[in-house]
């Protein structure tokens, strides 16, 4: 590898760039159907001197495309477990009963942030969150960890499967504690 690729450091986006980039995200939100052409244009009508490749390549960086129906989305692959929906019959009459969590990304100045939160289903109170600027599961791990940490020890009993039939270890087809392969077809 030569030395010039090996110490070259990436310059980033221009300030013009970021308002660009600030300007289509915002437009993606209300009209999430815009490909590079009508962001294009709609950028142009504002006043903005851009060309198409430009928005196309400012959109691939922001991982943004256009929103449209696509043939045979509905098609399942055949090799993929359907996994049982453990909440179905299940009536949530307590805190701390079920959890769930939600990751979304925070527009920044100069970028933007990665928060994910905890939420409990019966009091819908944002229970712990973490933010980070990758997408990565440390983050996530650490929210619920952190949250479950402040949980009695009776209350964190109230995590584990739902439908006593089925054990984690069932339904990934793990290993069970005594060590042995546990069967794929739970039930």
């Amino acid at each position: 590898m030569p030395r010039s690729t090996y110490y070259h450091t990436g310059v980033g986006e221009t300030d013009e760039n970021l308002k660009l980039m600030r300007l289509i995200d915002e437009q993606y939100l209300h009209t999430p159907f815009y490909g590079s052409r009508g962001m294009t244009q709609w950028l142009i009508r504002h006043g903005h001197d851009v060309n198409r490749k430009r928005v196309r390549r400012l959109m691939r960086v922001m991982g943004l495309e256009a929103i449209y129906p696509r043939r045979r989305t509905s098609t399942p692959c055949p090799e993929h477990r359907i996994y049982p929906y453990l909440l179905r019959n299940v009536a949530i009459e307590r805190p701390n009963q079920v959890w769930s969590a939600d990751i979304t990304y925070v527009p920044l100045r100069r970028g933007f942030m990665y928060l994910v939160a905890v939420l409990d289903w019966h009091s819908r109170y944002v229970l712990s969150w973490e933010l980070s600027n990758t997408l990565d599961s440390t983050f996530c791990v650490a929210a619920f960890s952190s949250r479950a940490k402040t949980q009695r020890r009776s209350q964190a009993r109230n995590l584990r499967v739902l439908n006593s039939r089925l054990t984690p270890a069932k339904l990934i087809g793990g290993r069970t504690r005594s060590g042995s392969r546990a069967p794929v077809n739970a039930g």
